[in-house]
């Protein structure tokens, strides 16, 4: 699966999705490094990309067609934290099924949404 992550989800998530096979776009250490998040949600829009990431504002796009959303909203956040919900995420969908598919995860619940075509 295609898949673009914020720069603040840890670099070892990145490496397992990568080990998981998952084309993987991280652009921490590139010249997009901090760019604005609706210059990311276009780049993930058109490479059709899964976007993962812990900035709520993304749920607004819950009733646009994309890719595929996980948002990760916990009170209060680590490294670990954060890859653990992650991948209970990633783990809970094939991958077909990620089209129109938001899902934010808090630190014991989660809320799915389906986006119409």
């Amino acid at each position: 699966m295609n898949i673009i992550v914020d720069e603040n989800i840890p670099l070892f998530t990145v490496n397992t999705l990568r080990n998981l096979g998952h084309n993987v776009l991280d652009i921490r250490g590139t010249s997009e490094e901090g760019i604005a998040d609706q210059a990311l949600w276009l780049k993930a829009q058109q490479e059709e990309r899964l976007l993962i990431t812990t900035d709520k504002g993304f749920a607004k796009h819950r009733d646009e067609y994309h890719y595929g959303i996980i948002i990760i909203r916990l009170k209060h956040p680590n490294q670990s934290k954060i890859h653990k919900r992650v991948m209970q995420a990633i783990h809970q969908f094939e991958n077909k099924d990620w089209s129109g598919l938001l899902i934010v995860m808090r630190d014991s619940v989660q809320a799915v949404w389906k986006s119409k075509p």
